[in-house]
């Protein structure tokens, strides 16, 4: 099993992407969320460019941020830097378009985006409709050497829902999961082999990723203790931006709510319809998602929320519990670290010495 870590894009990522490689990670993952931290191509160029070994792929892209040539070039350039560590990760899109008030594009409009890039990279020409207009496209001198297309990008897909996951399989991608527990996990990797296996794909083909947050902690130390706070709680405050936008938006709710939290979610949501300006409540629902918890957030997450959301406990604790998604038949486990606790790196390194 491997191991990588998802990083809230900055432009001086590459610090601890050069960290994570030292420390024998495989992959390093970045945020496509404009609104709430920087331009991943710009992070990865310079990772890029200070790294040697470890992989490094968008997590996820989402589609309507860039027509799919601009994006099809913007890999393919990164693979001239960096030769064969290159990886497309993309999905319809969560946090990077709620902040703006928008919801998931459409799985279908995400697989025509997928095919044109991958057409590209085949050096095919493709049919691709912008402005309104179908026209055909290809690379017209790939002969110049000026990126590269030769060297394999591999796609992965975050998809989370039945659909999505038939998607994946489909296009014969990757697959990346959102992972609260190995239970669930397991269960959740049994869908996605379905899927696999109705598309007659074998079932060893398909490589499968869990995207975890948690901490490492001592042992006694609480969940919900500083530590706990600012590295695993900001997964546990998904469940209520996801209400939120449920409640207050109209969108789906793309995983199934806990009812287990069902009191502090609905004390939340009120909570939530204070939100100014009214019509853009998203801009306070989804300040620090995923990075860190807002104090106004902070009374409804509990030590069980961070507990039941999130990887949290003991070196020894930890190891039992990412053993059995190795044992579930995930094929890398990443490690999110929000920005400000780049230390972490170091406790997870431990827990990745743990598997050899």
């Amino acid at each position: 099993m491997q191991f990588g870590i998802a990083i809230p894009t900055a432009a001086d990522s590459w610090r601890l992407v050069r960290r994570a490689e030292e420390l024998g990670f495989s992959n390093a993952w970045f945020f496509d969320t404009q609104m709430l931290n920087a331009d991943p191509f710009v992070a990865m160029t310079a990772a890029a460019m200070k790294t040697s070994r470890i992989k490094l792929g968008t997590g996820v892209l989402i589609p309507s941020n860039r027509i799919a040539p601009v994006a099809a070039t913007a890999f393919a350039s990164l693979n001239k830097l960096a030769p064969g560590r290159i990886v497309f990760g993309v999905s319809t899109g969560f946090t990077g378009r709620r902040t703006m008030g928008l919801g998931a594009v459409k799985l279908a409009d995400m697989e025509e985006y997928v095919r044109i890039i991958q057409a590209l990279w085949r050096g095919e020409t493709v049919e691709f409709t912008v402005e309104g207009k179908r026209r055909k496209i290809r690379y017209l001198n790939p002969d110049l050497g000026l990126i590269n297309t030769q060297d394999e990008i591999p796609t992965y897909i975050a998809a989370s829902g039945p659909k999505a996951r038939a998607v994946t399989a489909r296009l014969g991608a990757a697959w990346i999961d959102n992972v609260a527990d190995a239970e669930r996990g397991a269960a959740t990797l049994e869908q996605m082999r379905a899927a696999w296996a109705a598309e007659g794909r074998a079932r060893d083909a398909l490589t499968s990723v869990a995207w975890i947050g948690g901490a490492v902690l001592e042992e006694g130390e609480p969940a919900d203790g500083p530590r706990g706070m600012a590295l695993a709680a900001p997964r546990a405050s998904m469940l209520l931006h996801r209400a939120a936008d449920t409640a207050l938006a109209g969108y789906p709710t793309p995983v199934a709510m806990r009812p287990e939290f069902a009191a502090a979610v609905e004390a939340y949501v009120e909570h939530a319809r204070s939100f100014e300006p009214k019509d853009a409540y998203y801009l306070d629902n989804h300040r620090g998602h995923l990075m860190f918890v807002r104090p106004d957030e902070r009374p409804f997450i509990t030590a069980e929320m961070i507990r039941r959301t999130s990887f949290v406990g003991t070196v020894a604790d930890l190891t039992q519990r990412i053993g059995a998604l190795g044992d579930a038949g995930f094929d890398q486990v990443v490690f999110s670290i929000p920005p400000g606790q780049e230390h972490a790196i170091e406790d997870w390194g431990r827990i990745r010495r743990a598997f050899g």
